[in-house]
């Protein structure tokens, strides 16, 4: 029996998933293409038991019995999977990202469920690895965090003129159209923008001899030793030839806009996963929805966070 067509719309989607026989045949062809194996001990001679959509295994261990969700980012979770892979679907493709109370209206659940949902779909889409970026590369650092005038006097006066003061720094790595593609990103939360958290960084992720461009920062001095470092000095200009941070202001704005009117507020504690999500949503650009969400649905695998990990917190019920 042929598949169905996947949707091209979220209103499809919607419809599309709202079959438990085509949530199931989903998961299955992007899990096993090659026949159902068991999670445990990789029989591949398991029963499916239609009453109860569960598959069992005929090895002697414990769970011999497991769901589409076991060993994914969806396990344990009570939510059935219509409403998980719509939720996929929706952070996916929602360009300043979607709010847990959005999420929580849009499937019916409650906020605190929303906003864990989310979280667990923000690990899947972190990136795996990938190899250092090479060719040209912008490296920029930016701050995140409350605006100095919405500050209680008592704090605003410590600022000193620092309107960096009391926001989490990170730092993005920009590689321009990699084989003639679009541009790819990368970014880190980081302590501080000083010259030793910077360097490693840099080095971390970029390939000897890649040509460099970054801001007039004095934390970007002697990058030349093992790069093609170039400076433009926003004092003087922003673009001379080749050499400019463009690429990372444009996606800055397009962070902080995501930040600031979606989810308005995000701890430090978890502002690495939100930054996920979006260069997840920047590198995967050049899709439609559809590959958009299949590409985040085969990261699920091996990957869980549960609710004590988010807040310290008994998990949730």
């Amino acid at each position: 029996m042929s598949s169905p067509a996947l949707p091209e719309t979220l209103q499809e989607a919607f419809e599309f998933f709202a079959d438990p026989a085509n949530c199931d045949r989903f998961m299955v062809e992007l899990r096993w293409p090659d026949g159902v194996a068991c999670p445990t001990c990789g029989r591949t001679d398991v029963t499916y038991l239609a009453n109860q959509r569960r598959w069992k295994c005929k090895g002697k261990h414990p769970r011999v019995q497991f769901s589409a969700k076991v060993g994914t980012i969806f396990e344990d979770s009570p939510i059935p999977l219509k409403s998980w892979l719509v939720a996929v679907w929706m952070i996916a493709n929602c360009k300043n990202g979607i709010s847990s109370y959005e999420l929580a209206r849009a499937l019916g659940v409650t906020q605190k469920t929303g906003w864990f949902m989310l979280h667990r779909i923000r690990l899947a889409m972190q990136a795996k690895g990938g190899g250092k970026l090479g060719g040209d590369v912008e490296v920029d650092e930016t701050y995140i965090g409350g605006k100095a005038r919405n500050m209680h006097p008592s704090k605003r006066e410590t600022l000193r003129g620092r309107s960096w003061f009391g926001k989490a720094a990170v730092v993005g790595l920009l590689q321009r159209h990699p084989g003639k593609g679009k541009s790819r990103i990368r970014m880190e939360v980081v302590q501080s923008a000083r010259k030793n958290v910077l360097h490693p960084i840099v080095e971390k992720h970029v390939e000897d001899g890649a040509a460099v461009y970054t801001d007039a920062l004095k934390s970007y001095e002697n990058l030349s030793v093992y790069f093609r470092h170039q400076v433009i000095d926003h004092a003087e200009s922003y673009v001379r030839g080749e050499v400019h941070t463009n690429g990372l202001e444009n996606f800055w704005s397009l962070l902080k806009r995501s930040i600031r009117g979606t989810y308005v507020s995000v701890e430090p504690f978890h502002l690495f996963r939100y930054l996920d999500e979006q260069a997840f949503r920047f590198n995967e650009r050049e899709h439609d929805d559809a590959d958009r969400f299949v590409s985040a649905m085969r990261q699920i695998q091996g990957r869980r966070v549960q609710y004590a990990e988010l807040t310290g917190k008994d998990p949730i019920a």
